[in-house]
């Protein structure tokens, strides 16, 4: 398993992006994965950037393992926090039939993450926030 502890600013996101990069690119992961996993990555670390400590700063902490399975690897990736408690899967997904200008503003974030990842799931535990991501290739 490989971590990265980083101030949760969002102009640390092109180092958390290059860390899950790397690997991702030694694994020999396929484009279209590396593509998901980078637009979920972007996402949960820039909401933790922008709403976990406010105001105020903090770190955060992702972790990356990968194992392997009768369906090829599967990767696992742990986003972990210290902020405010908040759990981003109990929001409603929005409505994508509507208007874009009907829509509620959020959600939409968390939403094209649980459509790139196999397995999204939340728990707080012991002060912290932990958002944990599955995707199989």
């Amino acid at each position: 398993m490989r971590e990265l502890r980083v101030e949760a600013d969002a102009e640390k996101l092109h180092e958390v992006v290059a860390f899950v990069e790397e690997q991702l690119e030694e694994m020999g992961c396929p484009m279209k994965t590396q593509m998901q996993v980078h637009i979920a990555v972007e996402e949960i670390f820039v909401n933790i950037a922008s709403y976990a400590y406010n105001p105020g700063k903090g770190e955060a902490l992702i972790r990356m393992d990968t194992a392997r399975g009768d369906g090829g690897i599967v990767l696992e990736l742990m986003f972990m926090d210290s902020g405010k408690p908040f759990d981003p899967l109990a929001k409603e997904d929005p409505d994508m039939t509507l208007a874009a200008d009907e829509t509620k503003i959020g959600g939409l974030g968390i939403f094209m993450t649980k459509q790139c990842m196999d397995e999204v799931r939340y728990e707080y535990r012991d002060g912290m926030n932990i958002l944990y991501l599955k995707k199989k290739f």
